[in-house]
């Protein structure tokens, strides 16, 4: 077993809640916050699809999540790939009930704004918002059929930004807007809802071992702590389920408080 094997097991469920009938498709799912989301869901009940552009690491990390996961290689800005994904889903399963647009540049930096080529501008605004628009487009009919539900991840740049992040705050932005008009587009059938994370510690567990964070980094968040995928993971989770179907158009932020707090220069 490879040592990325063994990573990719320690994110597989500890326990299978047996399975619910109802499927999910997770994009970005090979790693990170979507890894989490994916391996939580399955815990509950879920069949999962994985969609990652990452061919090799999204058929590795389904293989050890079990029987419960299937990976689908996407390109999310690509509305053909996207049609054809989700056409192979239904093909496979023969329903949908929840989509997570959880792919997206995890890099927030861009380069400075007099030198920003149109390019990386593209790039950014077609996988981390048009990507969402076009799996919401071509999985509505699917979700609508079973009352199903759609979590955007957004950004708290949403909100706060550094010197240098244009494309992807713009993205993040426009990603919540997206989410309210969808919510009102295609309710009541499909409810739709943001969950914006702040500073979650998404690398894979060998490299959290081997270069843990500082107890600063942890101190300076009102919560105490970073956060993990877990956190994001367990209120997906919630938002797909029965218990939140009079939750619509809502952003949810995860940040430990850290957009609440005051910080000035010493």
């Amino acid at each position: 077993m490879t040592a990325g094997e063994r990573d990719a097991l320690e994110w597989a469920p500890r326990s299978a809640a047996g399975a619910n009938g109802k499927v999910a498709l997770v994009t970005g799912g090979a790693r990170g916050i979507g890894l989490g989301i994916a391996a939580w869901l399955i815990a509950e009940g879920w069949q999962v699809v994985l969609a990652d552009v990452e061919r090799e690491r999204g058929s590795r990390v389904a293989r050890a999540l079990g029987e419960s996961a299937w990976f689908i290689r996407m390109d999310v800005s690509d509305e053909k790939q996207v049609a054809t994904a989700v056409a192979e889903v239904l093909g496979q399963f023969g329903r949908l009930d929840a989509l997570i647009n959880n792919a997206g540049h995890a890099d927030p930096y861009n380069s400075p704004l007099e030198s920003l080529p149109m390019g990386e501008w593209n790039r950014v605004l077609a996988v981390n918002l048009t990507g969402p628009m076009l799996l919401a487009k071509h999985c509505a009919p699917y979700l609508r059929a079973h009352g199903g539900s759609i979590v955007n991840l957004t950004s708290t740049r949403a909100h706060q930004s550094e010197a240098h992040s244009e494309a992807y705050s713009a993205s993040k932005g426009g990603l919540l807007a997206l989410t309210r008009a969808l919510a009102v587009s295609l309710g009541p059938d499909i409810r739709v809802n943001a969950v914006s994370p702040g500073w979650i510690d998404a690398r894979d567990p060998r490299d959290r071992r081997a270069d843990p964070l500082s107890e600063s980094d942890h101190d300076q968040h009102p919560a105490g702590r970073v956060g993990t995928v877990e956190d994001i993971a367990s209120l997906v989770s919630w938002l797909v389920s029965p218990n939140a179907t009079f939750v619509t158009g809502q952003e949810f932020v995860v940040d430990g408080g850290m957009t609440r707090k005051m910080i000035y220069a010493d």
